[in-house]
């Protein structure tokens, strides 16, 4: 396979930053400088240089508490992107990451993951192409729980006391979108008026898609945690770096 693929399969780095460093002469594969597009096998031992490691310990992850109206990607539509709150003084007074912020640290930072422009909550945007494929790869499994405040057939009280059990359990398991099906989530009444949803997978707007199937209005929706990461106290419209000690 080529040698882009192969380091990013082995978590070492994405692939356009494999080629990033094979361009800078910074991978040997077999003792011998990597060229761009060259194929390797299994057993080829690819060796990165110390240059690229301090490179890759200087790249930055920040966490943000997306609020309503901020696009997560490309600005669109006249909507700014997140990535433009991240700012000295939009940083959570409560961070105790050491990492001093430097507007370099905005080059090549980019959302790991979507919150659509109606939604809140925890955004992750990062420099390191190795989170990105951890959250965001396609063959990622990782937990994203959202709070979703929903209304039944113009019901906004008690929803959980109206809503038929059996819709519940279609929420679960047995929906289609876009001529697939969806796999298991985990869904249940947090308080009667909003749903707790852990996802594995992440379309297109898919928890209100999921919900208008069967008949369910979302009011609010709200990210709170991604893998291991909690939102926690972190304030709308704020970040904070991610601390060396979590991992998603």
């Amino acid at each position: 396979m080529r040698l882009n693929k192969r380091m990013a399969e082995l978590g070492i780095c994405s692939r356009r930053e494999a080629d990033e460093w094979i361009e800078r002469g910074w991978v040997r594969v077999d003792g011998e400088l990597a060229r761009i597009g060259m194929q390797v096998t299994p057993e080829s031992k690819i060796e990165i240089d110390s240059q690229a490691e301090g490179e890759r310990a200087a790249r930055v992850t920040v966490l943000l508490n997306k609020p309503i109206g901020y696009v997560s990607g490309q600005a669109e539509g006249g909507h700014r992107p997140a990535v433009t709150l991240i700012k000295a003084e939009a940083r959570w007074e409560d961070d105790r990451s050491r990492t001093r912020f430097h507007p370099r640290q905005l080059m090549g930072m980019a959302p790991a993951g979507r919150l659509d422009i109606d939604s809140t909550g925890l955004l992750v945007l990062t420099q390191d192409g190795r989170i990105a494929r951890t959250l965001i790869g396609e063959d990622s499994e990782i937990e994203k729980e959202y709070l979703v405040r929903v209304s039944y057939d113009g019901v906004g009280e008690r929803v959980s006391s109206v809503f038929p059990r059996e819709k519940l359990a279609q929420l679960r398991h047995g929906l289609e979108l876009d001529g697939s099906a969806l796999k298991p989530a985990q869904v249940e009444w947090e308080n009667p008026e909003q749903l707790r949803f852990v996802l594995t997978e992440g379309k297109k707007r898919q928890i209100r898609r999921m919900c208008e199937l069967v008949g369910l209005r979302v009011e609010g929706l709200k990210r709170i945690r991604i893998g291991r990461v909690m939102l926690g106290n972190l304030p709308p419209g704020e970040w904070r770096y991610l601390r060396p000690d979590e991992e998603f």
